[in-house]
């Protein structure tokens, strides 16, 4: 940005050439930010070059907490998969920006319906209310995440419509919204969204509502125990099982196909060829799956490279 704009950055909803060209956020966030460091003794000062970048630094006074006063938060269970026997949900994705409602795609797909299972995800976008209108009229989702502020209609207008229907009654409606004034969240609810989650959700959240909406049943990462607590006979660390030697014992074809997966970031053909792998190897798939879920796409084409792949 320009000098003379970084001087008046940190004003209330004032916002560089940059951010008014994107038409995101409100030119909050600075402002508020440096008033949380102000208040900790400390502030925020930042420097730009134009049309390279900027940076933003603060310092804050800080000290050792008491362990004793510190309360440890409790680990979340990661998504595996979904318990066996249940039906394939229809899901509907209304948000404009491209980027966050690829995120809750992202984490929706992997858990769509498997080869001859019948279970599953299926997921459909839309990027304004009334789009999500259509999609609701013609594919009768059985919930819909819904952005609030969204252009040609927004999530208020597209959720009155639903719900105004005996159809409509039928299907859950969850608002995405960035605010965090419990104002909004009533209003939310009283135009007729069953539940309200905050942008920027967390994983867990997604899942969450939809075992307490639709009723899903997920497959749970095993907890980890305390050092102290673990069993005598611990599974093997990462390492001594993904190991080039392991991959190289595979079938050549099987090995082939998971590269070229990873490097595409199929995740969804990812865990299928993994799945292939479990009957020679379940260790290995299960390191192997571990790494897909989490991105970690990059470890897998290291090993394969190193197994001769």
């Amino acid at each position: 940005m320009a000098p003379e704009e970084l001087a008046a950055v940190f004003d209330p909803f004032v916002q560089a050439t940059s951010g008014q060209q994107a038409q995101e956020g409100t030119g909050l966030g600075l402002s508020i930010s440096r008033q949380y460091v102000h208040l900790m003794g400390g502030d925020l000062t930042g420097s730009s070059d134009l049309g390279q970048g900027s940076l933003f630094k603060f310092d804050v006074q800080v000290g050792l907490a008491d362990a004793a006063e510190v309360q440890a938060a409790q680990p979340r269970r990661r998504v595996l998969g979904l318990e066996p026997n249940q039906p394939t949900y229809r899901l509907l994705v209304a948000e404009d920006k491209k980027t966050n409602r690829r995120l809750l795609v992202k984490l929706l797909e992997p858990l769509g319906p498997s080869t001859g299972s019948g279970q599953g995800f299926e997921v459909k976008e839309a990027v304004n209310g009334q789009e999500a209108l259509e999609v609701w009229e013609r594919w009768e989702p059985h919930l819909i995440w819904m952005d609030m502020r969204m252009p040609v209609m927004d999530g208020y207008e597209a959720t009155r419509r639903i719900k105004a229907t005996t159809k409509g009654q039928a299907t859950v409606i969850i608002a995405l919204t960035a605010t965090a004034f419990e104002e909004d969240r009533e209003r939310v609810l009283s135009e007729g969204c069953d539940d309200f989650v905050r942008k920027p959700f967390r994983q867990d959240e997604i899942y969450d509502m939809l075992a307490k909406h639709l009723g899903v049943r997920f497959i749970y990462e095993e907890q980890v125990l305390p050092a102290a607590a673990q069993p005598a006979e611990a599974a093997a660390p990462l390492a001594d099982v993904l190991t080039p030697a392991a991959l190289a014992a595979l079938p050549a074809g099987w090995v082939a196909d998971l590269q070229k997966a990873t490097i595409k970031a199929d995740l969804n053909l990812i865990l299928t060829l993994i799945d292939q792998i479990r009957g020679r190897n379940p260790a290995l798939a299960d390191a192997l799956t571990d790494l897909a879920r989490n991105f970690e796409y990059k470890k897998i084409l290291t090993v394969i490279e190193q197994a001769g792949g």
